[in-house]
């Protein structure tokens, strides 16, 4: 059995057990991460529910490995995680072609991109996706020293806040795959359960062409896998439809990382 299924069996064990949806209301006023990274969505009148909705959830996270690379393979779903940095024209066409397909993905944006372009991080939860922390500059945060790594970090973490009344789920390490020992600490201490890596690279990033980016994605993506892509580049866009038809058509549907792991 290859790491990443044991990985993957670990995070269905845990699911099982757990019973629970990782979709979750955030109070504007607190501290620990929302695990959608969205604000609060109870209608008015729901006594109780935000407070039950993130009790469940964070005891769903809790029991899963502090770095995931993709969730269970007997599911149905993939979540397309984008790092969230560039051009926004092209990022709003990204989320257009997912809603148009009935996708949603997870959005691990760069702190000094929502300072610049604040309006994005409403744009992607109104679409129904998620927000992740990305670090504030992307720099390569594996080499920085603890209290730097924290900065960065923590910079990201408290934009989010700030605009979405969250520091949401997810952190993803910047210029690294992994999270190492020293930046999982980091993470932890911002206040992050987990470091959400991926098993798919697009290789988006490369600009290989369209035809290139869809071929990669659909020959290495299977059910659970949790898919790395990036906005800022157009043949990123133009390589998502055929992405989502094929997916589609083997029976795989495009959802946000809470939602693949719930």
């Amino acid at each position: 059995m290859s790491p990443l299924d044991r990985r993957a069996l670990l995070c269905g064990a845990a699911l099982g057990a757990a019973g629970t949806v990782l979709s979750a209301c955030a109070n504007g006023t607190d501290a620990r991460p929302s695990p959608t990274g969205s604000r609060a969505s109870t209608a008015p009148g729901a006594s109780g529910a935000p407070a039950t909705h993130a009790a469940t959830a964070s005891q769903a996270l809790a029991d899963l490995p502090f770095e995931i690379q993709s969730g269970p393979t007997t599911t149905d779903r993939v979540a397309l995680t984008f790092h969230g940095q560039g051009d926004p024209a092209i990022a709003r066409s990204v989320l257009a072609e997912a809603e148009r397909a009935h996708a949603r993905i997870t959005v691990m944006a760069v702190g000094s991109w929502l300072d610049a372009y604040p309006e994005m991080a409403k744009r992607i939860l109104d679409g129904g996706h998620e927000l992740g922390n990305h670090t504030q500059n992307h720099l390569a945060i594996s080499s920085l020293s603890p209290d730097q790594a924290y900065a960065e970090i923590d910079r990201c973490a408290q934009r989010l806040r700030q605009l979405t009344g969250s520091i949401g789920t997810w952190f993803r390490p910047s210029q690294a795959q992994d999270c190492t020992a020293s930046v999982s600490a980091q993470a932890r201490r911002v206040g992050y359960t987990h470091c959400l890596s991926y098993d798919v690279d697009s290789l988006d990033w490369q600009d290989p062409g369209t035809a290139a980016v869809t071929r990669t994605v659909l020959e290495k993506t299977r059910a659970g896998s949790v898919v790395s892509m990036h906005f800022g580049h157009t043949g990123t866009v133009a390589a998502l439809p055929a992405i989502l038809a094929g997916l589609h058509q083997r029976g795989l549907s495009a959802v946000t990382t809470s939602e693949l792991l719930s």
